[in-house]
C-alpha cells in the first residue's frame, strides 16, 4: 500500500516564508555591508592618497625652502666676504704704510690661518678626506698654492708700480675670465642658441664693464684736485704726465699676470673638490705651503726673512698676524665651500662688489665723496649680477623639472 504524500500546513508555510525572508534579509545586509566596505575603502584610499600628496607637498616646500635658505645664505656670505676682504685690504694698507713688508704679512699670516682652521678641519670634516693622496691631488693642491701666493705678490708688485686704483680695478676682469676658462674646461654650460645662455654672457659682460666704470669714475672724482693742483708742472714738464712709462707698463702686466692666476686657481679648486671635498682642510694645506712658498719669495728679493720686529713689538705682531689668519681662513674657505656648491663662475660675479665696499670704506674712514658716474657703475655691476643669476635660476628650473642640461654647471654641486 502506497503511503500517502503529507500535504504542507500553514505552519510550515509560514516556517518557509520566514526563512526565505531571513536570507533575503541576510543578502541584502550582506550587500549593503559589501556597498559600506567599498565606500569605506574608497574613502580610506582617498585620505590615504590626500596624505601622501600633502606629505610630498610638505617635502616638496621643505625643500624649497632649504634650497632658498642655502641661496640666501651663499649670496649674504658672498657678499660678506667681499666687506671682510675689502675691510682687510685697507687695515693692511695701513700697517704697511707704517713701514711692515707686503711679503712679511703673507708669509706669517699663512702659518696663523692654517694653525686656527686646522682644529676645525680635523673635526668637521675628517670624513671627507681621501684614505689615500694621489700625486695627481699633490700635484693640484701644490700648484694651487703656488697660484695663491704668486697672486699676491705680483697683486702687490703691479699696485706699487701703477696706483690702487688700478689694482682696485683689474681684478673686475676676474669674472670674464674665468667664465671662458670654466667654459673652456667645460665647467660652465654654454649654448649660443640657448636665451638663458647669452643672458649669462651679456650679465658678464655688464658686471665686468660696470666695476670698471665705478673704478674708473671713482679715480677720477678722487684725484680731481691733485690734477688741477699739478696741471701747471705737467704742462712745463711733459713727460712728467706720461702715463705710458716703461714701470706703468710693467705694473699693469703683472697685474694681468695676477688675476689670470687668480682664475686659473678658482677654476682649478673646482677640479680638486672632486677628489678632495673639504673646503676647510684645503685651506689649511695650502695656507701651510704658502708659507714655505711666500718665504722663498721673500728670501730671494730681500736675502734674508724679515719678521717684523722692528716695525712694531712681538705681541702686536702676533696679534695682527692672528688677525689676518682668521679673516683669510674665513674669506678663502667660505668661498671654497661656495665653489663646491655652486661653481666658480658665480662666486667670481661677486668679486666686484670688492669695489663697492672699498667705495664705502673709503667714504666711511677718510670722507671721499661718490660720484654720479661711480652710482651709474654700480648700477650698471648689479644689473649684470642680476641678470646672470636670472638666467642661472632658470636653467636650474628646467634641470629640476626634467630638462637636459649638461654635465656641469655652475649651479649644480661638483660631487653630484
Amino acid at each position: 500500500m502506497l503511503s500517502e504524500t503529507k500535504k504542507p500546513t500553514k505552519k510550515s508555510g509560514r516556517h518557509i516564508l520566514k526563512l526565505a525572508s531571513f536570507l533575503i534579509k541576510r543578502t541584502l545586509s550582506n550587500v549593503k555591508r559589501m556597498q559600506n566596505h567599498r565606500i569605506w575603502l574608497r574613502i580610506h584610499k582617498y585620505r590615504f592618497q590626500h596624505e601622501i600628496k600633502e606629505k610630498r607637498e610638505m617635502m616638496m616646500m621643505m625643500m624649497q625652502g632649504e634650497r632658498l635658505m642655502e641661496e640666501v645664505a651663499i649670496i649674504g656670505g658672498l657678499i660678506g666676504v667681499q666687506f671682510m676682504a675689502a675691510g682687510n685690504a685697507v687695515l693692511m694698507s695701513f700697517v704697511m704704510s707704517l713701514g711692515l713688508k707686503s711679503l712679511t704679512i703673507v708669509t706669517f699670516m699663512s702659518p696663523a690661518t692654517s694653525l686656527l682652521l686646522s682644529p676645525l678641519a680635523f673635526y668637521s670634516e675628517r670624513s671627507l678626506w681621501p684614505k689615500k693622496f694621489s700625486s695627481k691631488l699633490i700635484l693640484r693642491l701644490i700648484l694651487l698654492s703656488l697660484g695663491g701666493t704668486t697672486f699676491q705678490v705680483l697683486m702687490l708688485k703691479g699696485m706699487n708700480l701703477t696706483s690702487p686704483a688700478m689694482g682696485t680695478a683689474m681684478p673686475n676682469v676676474a669674472p670674464g675670465l674665468i667664465f671662458i676658462i670654466a667654459w673652456i674646461f667645460r665647467l660652465e654650460k654654454v649654448n649660443i642658441k640657448s636665451t638663458y645662455s647669452r643672458v649669462k654672457i651679456m650679465g658678464t659682460m655688464l658686471c665686468v664693464v660696470g666695476a670698471f666704470a665705478m673704478s674708473i669714475m671713482q679715480s677720477m672724482s678722487t684725484n680731481a684736485a691733485k690734477e688741477d693742483a699739478t696741471l701747471v708742472h705737467y704742462i712745463s714738464d711733459p713727460t712728467a704726465g706720461d702715463v705710458f712709462d716703461k714701470q706703468k707698463i710693467l705694473g699693469c702686466i703683472y697685474l694681468l699676470l695676477a688675476i689670470s692666476l687668480l682664475s686659473s686657481s678658482l677654476v682649478l679648486q673646482a677640479f680638486i673638490f672632486r677628489d678632495f671635498p673639504a673646503p676647510i682642510s684645503m685651506c689649511v694645506i695650502t695656507s701651510f705651503l704658502g708659507t714655505f712658498i711666500t718665504a722663498a719669495f721673500q728670501f730671494i728679493e730681500d736675502h734674508e726673512i724679515k719678521t717684523g720686529l722692528d716695525v712694531f713689538s712681538a705681541r702686536n705682531l702676533i696679534m695682527y698676524f692672528l688677525l689676518e689668519g682668521a679673516v683669510n681662513g674665513v674669506c678663502i674657505s667660505f668661498s671654497s665651500w661656495a665653489i663646491k656648491k655652486k661653481g666658480p663662475v658665480l662666486v667670481s660675479m661677486f668679486s666686484p662688489i670688492g669695489t663697492v665696499c672699498s667705495a664705502i670704506f673709503s667714504v666711511v674712514t677718510i670722507g671721499v665723496t661718490i660720484s654720479v658716474g661711480s652710482y651709474g657703475g654700480m648700477f650698471i655691476m648689479f644689473t649684470g649680477l642680476y641678470f646672470f643669476l636670472w638666467a642661472k635660476g632658470k636653467e636650474e628650473d628646467i634641470e629640476g623639472s626634467g630638462g637636459k642640461q649638461g654635465e656641469h654647471d655652475i649651479e649644480k654641486p661638483l660631487l653630484e
